[in-house]
């Protein structure tokens, strides 16, 4: 373990360092989806519920609240990598074929899924039969389209094109770069411990003005329409601009978050105890209102996303800036996961709240389960075969690339 990440280490650090934290942030989607049936109040928003845990609503917010920040700023992040490798037309015909197939492939596998889990689960609540009338389906209409945990795909797509257009567009307007330079002297005053917080000004702001926002639950999902809603766009948005800069300003603001992570770390401690004090550790479907303390809430909640976002990316620089055979593996194979684990991790659930046992006994074995069965089928039939390279990429020897060219290869 190398205990500093010097500006000249930090090329060959980066793919393997957050294509760690990569993986992690995809694979705590299962631990947050796997929370779902024991939150208080799960039979009001998720298919089935099961005895309600205290921790596991902790875990949930804590998860919710800065897992996508972390998500999209690595995206930025090597998308800035891939376009310096592969020149925009080609990164482009890439995204296509390593986000856009998957999505359009997965996608309807992924909705069969979970309507089949649902038809089983109300069929079980109902003694074997269905009732006679069901609730009306989405329409699959552009502003009622269930995009289901793909969503992130689909926002993601949108993300590149709108990058691609921008650096196209200052490419004729802006032949000096002045706008990144800018950009990069901003970011380099607010990759501080404290400062970052304002980083989330504008989705503080986009949070507050969304009509119906549930505050426990932080930044609403994009996950049932073709338009991203605007807290969303602009949340997310931002971390993926801010990870393409922090690309382009690689050999300064790396080390530095390796070195500060722990004053990050304290900085969304005390956001999210605010959070917390504010909104209840227990989940609510409280709206907010115009009050001052739900203006606080949302200044205090992106404030925490950012910062403990940061504190993931300079604890992952840290403390996994070495390549290591096991983190690898779990790295490629977590892009599958993700994409598969929703329908089974729903039907074990469907099945654990059927056996009455203690939530630390239920909800850590259905995560073994799905992540066994998930393993073992990416390790028979993904990891070697076409479907393999689609997601990962073209293998590459252990000791080749582990600087920003194979860092540009990873979702």
């Amino acid at each position: 373990m190398n205990p500093t990440l010097t500006p000249a280490a930090a090329a060959g650090a980066r793919l393997h360092a957050f294509d760690t934290l990569r993986a992690a942030a995809l694979l705590a989607g299962l631990a947050l989806h796997g929370a779902l049936s024991y939150l208080p109040g799960a039979e009001r928003y998720w298919i089935v519920a099961d005895a309600p845990s205290s921790a596991l609503a902790l875990l949930f917010y804590l998860v919710h609240c800065c897992r996508m920040p972390v998500f999209f700023l690595l995206a930025g992040f090597f998308a800035a990598a891939g376009v310096e490798r592969l020149g925009s037309l080609a990164f482009a015909r890439d995204r296509l074929r390593r986000i856009v197939l998957p999505l359009l492939m997965f996608w309807p596998l992924a909705m069969t899924g979970i309507v089949a889990v649902i038809v089983a689960a109300v069929a079980l609540r109902n003694g074997g039969q269905l009732p006679a009338e069901s609730p009306p389906g989405p329409r699959f209409t552009p502003d009622d389209f269930p995009l289901t945990h793909l969503w992130f795909l689909y926002v993601l797509a949108l993300f590149y094109a709108a990058a691609l257009l921008w650096r196209a567009w200052l490419a004729r307007l802006d032949s000096t770069d002045r706008v990144g330079t800018v950009a990069r002297i901003v970011l380099d005053r607010l990759l501080h411990p404290g400062a970052a917080a304002a980083l989330g000004l504008p989705l503080a702001w986009c949070l507050m003005r969304t009509p119906g926002w549930v505050v426990w639950f932080g930044v609403p999902t994009p996950d049932q329409s073709l338009y991203p809603n605007l807290a969303a766009t602009v949340g997310f948005g931002l971390a993926f601009a801010v990870g393409w800069q922090l690309k382009r300003a690689s050999e300064t603001l790396l080390p530095r978050l390796a070195r500060d992570w722990p004053g990050h770390l304290l900085a969304g401690g005390v956001a999210l105890a605010v959070c917390l004090y504010l909104a209840g550790p227990l989940p609510t479907l409280h709206t907010a209102d115009a009050s001052p303390a739900w203006a606080l809430y949302a200044l205090a909640y992106a404030a925490a996303g950012w910062s403990l976002s940061l504190a993931a990316a300079g604890t992952a620089l840290r403390y996994a800036n070495r390549y290591d055979a096991r983190r690898r593996y779990v790295a490629d194979a977590s892009y599958w996961i993700y994409l598969t684990h929703l329908p089974v991790l729903m039907a074990l659930q469907v099945a654990a709240s059927k056996l009455a046992w203690p939530w630390w006994i239920e909800y850590p074995l259905s995560l073994a389960l799905c992540l066994a069965l998930l393993l073992a089928g990416y390790a028979s039939f993904v990891r070697h075969g076409w479907l393999g390279a689609l997601l990962n990429g073209r293998r590459r020897p252990c000791g080749i690339g582990t600087g920003a060219s194979a860092a540009a290869v990873t979702p």
